[in-house]
């Protein structure tokens, strides 16, 4: 019982179970058909559910903090900068009367190109400006030494969500994508004053084709060893001769023993990469001599208009909403102007306007429920860990031994971020978002030859998510989540273990995942297992595969098993996990029934509306396509028929709809 509260509530929205629905036959369905039946996708949202709605929730709350800000007077530091960037997104008129003015300086650097030699050097000018390039650099921690910070080397460069809009000609929707995406490129290139921007905009779909025939696909790209390519500066010309790796590493602020060291880069910097792709950069500069100087130019200056087109003119706005929010998503209303410019404030200084929302609306005793949900959940892993009948004492004592090293991060940093080199001026948007992409790009090429910082957040605090890192084998909570239906303070503890909980040991599990099993307790990619025990677990990862396989959210569209395969690992082992650690958290006793629901079933319905959701065609298909998650009907459904709990809670038993065998279910931790 929540200690606030005189008499336990079930935290269950009992309004939209639709009755009509076996909870046997269609768990999903029978706990969220009333909402389903009723509830319409807001004209400016691609879809709607529970996290689509505590964002929308949440994005008043920062508003009110921002606005706030800009009634007084004498600002200073972050929250002058938050007011400043947030007033030069709002002047409309403004934007509309300098048309593409702000960019006319970017655009006469790639028109001034005389030659291929230079492509290297403006790829690192782009890249530090956040537009998209053919590859990207990034710093973060080598994930064979996470002692130790390298640069990595990744393919990138398209402007549709993935390979397959560009390579899967027998997709009618995919290829009607791609052929409005060429129609939406002349378009913008016409806004621009650009010539020719017809033939222009079919040679840059012809280009970024052929850096999707090259690029890895997203399963393939699941592979943290795979993608470990450790490879001396000097000797990424014999990976991918033909160009200048050196130089365009030295413009990035990353050196090696024989390139140029700018000043501002430490000695000990380490002299390789990590190349994620190699046979993509093979392919990239195969396409570079492949493809005439002219086309690179006209597809690196759509890509600079494209990057920028939301922030410039209202012609500009319009076209990029229509193709992205309208063709590959089916939005058909623009969001408010207000809660567009929450988003740039919060892409630009998000930590700066987190602060300010904890303070706020954060209250500390959510964190300390949550700190004591963690270690519950902490501790039944453990318990799991020991019980397994698949796994071998040698490897159980290495899993015992990563665990141990979890660090848990709840609401907000111990650090906040110092953006006192990130500087604003009023009414200068472009400026403003250009110089917030170059703090960050710099904040993180600086990170080379320093220690790991562990105190920093991957998320804001307003972040109504979770995650795993595996290099520094931590799971973090924002405080945005920690909120009903997720965490609900005046709630039964049932409702929590089965929503929360659940997250935390989904977390916990991506630790134990497909892929983050191959890393250890000290964030290194080293194999704990043995040959048989590692056998034994991609038996099980099989099977779960094969059962997401079957899934399908659209005709024609089934789920990637193989790509929603960490996601669903982590989602039916945390739901496992919570359930083991709500049992424990009853010393014994029984949990009381509410609403006429056992404990038990409060438990699992909790974690049933968390994935309440409806979603457009046109996203579904670039969820089904980009999302490592499975849609939320399959994440409730896939994952509680492999819990024999379930099976008790509600009484399945054969012939029912989500019964499986007990030898079908797959149960891994």
């Amino acid at each position: 019982m929540a200690a606030d509260t005189a008499a336990p509530v079930s935290g269950i929205d009992t309004q939209y179970i639709d009755h009509g629905v076996r909870p046997q036959d269609d768990f999903f369905e029978h706990l969220n058909g009333g909402w389903l039946k009723t509830a319409e996708i807001p004209a400016d949202k691609a879809s709607w559910g529970s996290f689509m709605k505590l964002r929308d929730d949440t994005l008043p709350q920062l508003r009110g903090i921002i606005e706030g800000l800009a009634a007084r007077k004498n600002l200073h530091g972050d929250e002058a900068k938050i007011a400043d960037l947030y007033a030069s997104y709002m002047d409309e008129k403004k934007l509309d009367a300098l048309g593409t003015r702000p960019l006319k300086a970017e655009l006469a650097r790639i028109a001034a190109v005389k030659d291929k030699a230079a492509l290297p050097a403006l790829v690192a000018h782009l890249n530090r400006l956040g537009v998209v390039t053919p590859y990207a650099v990034r710093v973060s921690q080598d994930a064979r030494d996470s002692s130790r910070y390298v640069a990595y080397v990744a393919q990138s460069g398209l402007g549709l969500p993935d390979r397959d809009y560009y390579l899967k000609k027998d997709d009618a929707k995919l290829a009607d994508a791609l052929a409005k995406y060429e129609l939406h490129i002349a378009r913008v290139l016409a806004l621009a004053g650009q010539k020719d921007t017809a033939a222009q905009a079919k040679h840059i779909v012809a280009l970024e084709t052929a850096l999707a025939q090259a690029q890895w696909t997203k399963v393939e790209n699941r592979d943290p060893v795979k993608r470990y390519n450790k490879v001396a500066i000097d000797q990424l010309a014999m990976l991918a001769p033909g160009y200048d790796w050196q130089g365009t590493l030295a413009a990035a602020g990353i050196t090696g023993k024989t390139a140029k060291v700018p000043a501002q880069v430490p000695a000990q910097v380490p002299d390789y990469v990590i190349v994620m792709q190699p046979s993509y950069l093979q392919g990239f500069v195969k396409t570079l001599n492949d493809t005439d100087l002219a086309t690179w130019k006209a597809y690196f200056t759509w890509q600079l208009l494209r990057d920028a087109s939301p922030y410039l003119s209202k012609p500009f706005a319009d076209a990029h909403f229509a193709f992205y929010g309208t063709v590959l998503t089916g939005v058909t209303e623009q969001p408010p102007r207000w809660k567009r410019g929450v988003g740039v404030v919060e892409g630009a200084i998000g930590e700066g306007l987190g602060k300010l929302y904890v303070a706020q609306h954060f209250p500390p005793e959510r964190k300390e429920r949550m700190e004591k949900l963690v270690q519950n959940l902490l501790a039944a892993y453990r318990q799991s860990i020991d019980t397994l009948d698949w796994m071998s004492p040698e490897t159980k004592k290495e899993a015992q031994a990563k665990l141990a090293k979890f660090t848990p991060k709840i609401g907000y940093p111990d650090k906040w971020r110092d953006y006192a080199k990130f500087k604003t001026a009023s009414g200068d948007l472009m400026g403003n978002l250009r110089r917030a992409a170059e703090f960050e790009y710099d904040r993180n090429i600086a990170k080379l030859g320093k220690p790991i910082d562990r105190t920093e957040w991957g998320m804001t605090p307003q972040t109504v998510n979770a995650y795993y890192r595996s290099t520094t084998n931590e799971i973090v909570f924002p405080a945005a989540i920690l909120q009903p239906p997720f965490f609900d303070a005046k709630a039964d503890d049932a409702v929590n273990y089965g929503a929360i909980g659940a997250v935390i040991g989904h977390e916990i599990s991506h630790g134990f995942d497909d892929s983050g099993s191959q890393s250890d307790g000290d964030g290194n990619l080293r194999n704990w297992w043995t040959e048989q025990d590692r056998a034994n677990f991609k038996a099980k990862a099989d099977r779960l595969v094969a059962q997401y396989d079957g899934y399908s959210p659209l005709p024609g569209y089934n789920v990637n098993g193989k790509l929603t395969l960490g996601e669903n690992i982590a989602d039916n082992s945390g739901l496992a996990i919570a359930y083991k650690a709500y049992k424990l958290s009853l010393n014994g006793q029984p949990a009381p029934v509410i609403d006429s629901l056992t404990g038990e079933q409060r438990f699992y319905m909790g974690f049933g509306q968390v994935w309440r959701a409806k979603m457009r065609e046109a996203q579904q298909i670039v969820q089904v396509k980009t999302d490592p998650h499975a849609p939320g009907r399959f994440r409730a459904n896939g994952t509680v028929v492999n819990q024999p709990g379930f099976y008790e809670a509600f009484g399945v038993k054969e012939g029912d709809k989500l019964y499986l065998k007990p030898e079908e279910r797959v149960i891994i931790w």
